[in-house]
């Protein structure tokens, strides 16, 4: 006799593993957690964030060869 099992896991759960069926109020402790989180490294790591951000930027600019248009 086989059991039956209720949806999966997977069906439950939204990418990176976050339940589905969170209260309102567990997604918003969550999302105070993060908040909180992202102030501590801010605060630790201001100027390399800024930093790697605008490494980051000029490596993605588009710099002109000599064989471009002008225009």
């Amino acid at each position: 006799m086989s059991r039956h099992h209720g949806p999966s896991e997977r069906d439950r759960t939204l990418p990176f593993g976050i339940p589905a069926d969170w209260t309102p109020e567990q997604a918003f402790a969550v999302v105070e957690l993060l908040d909180q989180l992202r102030e501590l490294i801010y605060t630790h790591y201001l100027h390399q964030i800024q930093d790697q951000m605008r490494a980051d930027r000029q490596s993605v600019t588009h710099r002109p060869r000599n064989d471009d248009p002008p225009f």
